[in-house]
């Protein structure tokens, strides 16, 4: 069974910005990690294990081609989970206006990108 889709793949300006929203949480979970813990080890350990981690479930369960597939529920779980946690990165290293705006606009594109999913 076929599960390609049959046209063009269309890309359009939500996914573009969903692609940064991602990497950016990627970066803010890896600074978190070498600033929150102290050095020399946990910080290495954590600057570097806690986005790999972010990455591999976002690999696993959230990206176009999932090794695993989930309902939309589940995605979104995951992607609230790893959108949360950049978010909540910044706030515990006393960032809230990056967390505020970081969070409300992963918030929006998310909203706009499940409306595409449930259509």
């Amino acid at each position: 069974m076929n599960t390609e889709p049959s046209g063009p793949v269309r890309i359009g300006p939500n996914d573009i910005l969903r692609l940064l929203l991602e990497l950016f949480a990627f970066f803010s979970i890896g600074l978190w990690g070498f600033l929150a813990w102290p050095p020399p080890v946990f910080n290495w350990v954590f600057g570097i294990g806690a986005p790999l981690f972010a990455i591999v479930l976002w690999g696993l369960f959230r990206s176009p081609r999932a090794v695993f597939s989930l309902d939309p529920f589940g995605k979104a779980l995951v992607e609230i989970v790893i959108m949360g946690s950049g978010a909540l990165a910044w706030l515990v290293m006393g960032q809230w206006l990056v967390a505020l705006v970081f969070g409300l606009v992963a918030v929006v594109s998310g909203v706009i990108s499940g409306r595409k999913e449930f259509a």
